[in-house]
């Protein structure tokens, strides 16, 4: 769009979508921009609905930001530290709020607790510097449904109970896997492998799971999960489902019934995955060294 088209909206009722997500490792069998390809979707298909649902209202889809904290390390992925990703969703969002925007949304793709993090401290930082809205709303989405939240509502979609091995595929599931591959096919078969076939289920305890890059450990192949699986039909009901519970959230946030804490993550207030806080701990920690080695060498010169 240009510039004038842009500046003929109107600034009450058009919302920005943003969609921010990395280039990251998703197995041998998928393509390294899975979570920006599937932010991507959502974030066209809410835009659909809400311009459905609220007449005169526009919805603007912004470019694709491939940034991404807190991912798998290996070749195809692009690892932005944090405080790089949160910082440049301010920028975009102030650039917009001073624009006269005051609707801006998050899509994303990618469940990495630092980055849902920033995300959702650079949706705070915009909305309180600039009296605006703006919110990150997949964190709170990700961790209902890899938690197993909306199963009762996925077996209605699918119009089929999930099986007992199901159940434990999917409490498995949680990179590359069933669903991911499963999404890949329903919107992008052609960048899929044949070969998620054959590949055998990656399960890992919490234990192991704290490691970093743990999924490529030990001749591990970048992916947590069942990709064998994969089924587009499973991709069609889960997609459905997750875009119910996405609109019930977004239109909540723009009729104001929403409040930040109701569409954060968990994560958000967890002090170690906030940006700020091991730099902070580390200039801590330096200044008590400091502070113990120098009453350390008054008590000896005294």
């Amino acid at each position: 769009m240009s510039s004038p088209a842009l500046d003929a909206l109107d600034r009450a009722r058009t919302v920005i979508v943003l969609t921010v997500s990395p280039l990251e490792t998703h197995g041998p069998h998928l393509p390294v921009g899975v979570d920006a390809i599937t932010a991507r979707h959502f974030a066209q298909k809410v835009g659909e609905r809400l311009v459905a649902r609220r007449a005169g209202w526009s919805v603007v889809l912004a470019p694709t930001l491939h940034l991404g904290s807190f991912t798998f390390d290996s070749v195809g992925t692009v690892r932005v530290r944090q405080r790089v990703v949160r910082d440049a969703v301010v920028d975009y969002g102030a650039s917009l709020a001073r624009a006269g925007f005051r609707w801006i949304l998050v899509s994303n793709g990618h469940g990495g607790p630092s980055h849902l993090t920033a995300l959702e401290e650079a949706a705070a930082i915009v909305s309180r510097r600039h009296g605006i809205t703006m919110a990150s709303f997949t964190g709170r989405l990700a961790w209902h449904f890899l938690r197993g939240r909306y199963v009762d509502k996925i077996e209605a979609a699918l119009g089929r109970p999930l099986t007992d091995d199901e159940r434990r595929a999917f409490a498995e599931d949680a990179h590359g896997g069933w669903w991911e591959t499963s999404l890949m096919l329903m919107l992008r078969p052609d960048l899929v492998d044949a070969s998620y076939r054959t590949l055998p289920p990656a399960r890992y305890s919490l234990a192991s799971r704290l490691v970093p890059n743990y999924p490529l450990k030990n001749g591990g192949q970048g992916y947590v999960g069942h990709p064998a699986l994969a089924d587009p039909a499973f991709a069609e009901a889960t997609s459905e489902v997750l875009l119910a519970q996405t609109m019930e959230l977004v239109e909540g946030i723009l009729d104001g019934r929403m409040r930040p804490t109701d569409h954060r993550s968990p994560f958000f207030a967890v002090p170690f995955f906030r940006t700020e806080f091991w730099p902070v701990a580390t200039a801590a920690t330096a200044m008590l060294a400091l502070g113990a080695l120098a009453l350390l060498v008054k008590k000896r010169d005294t």
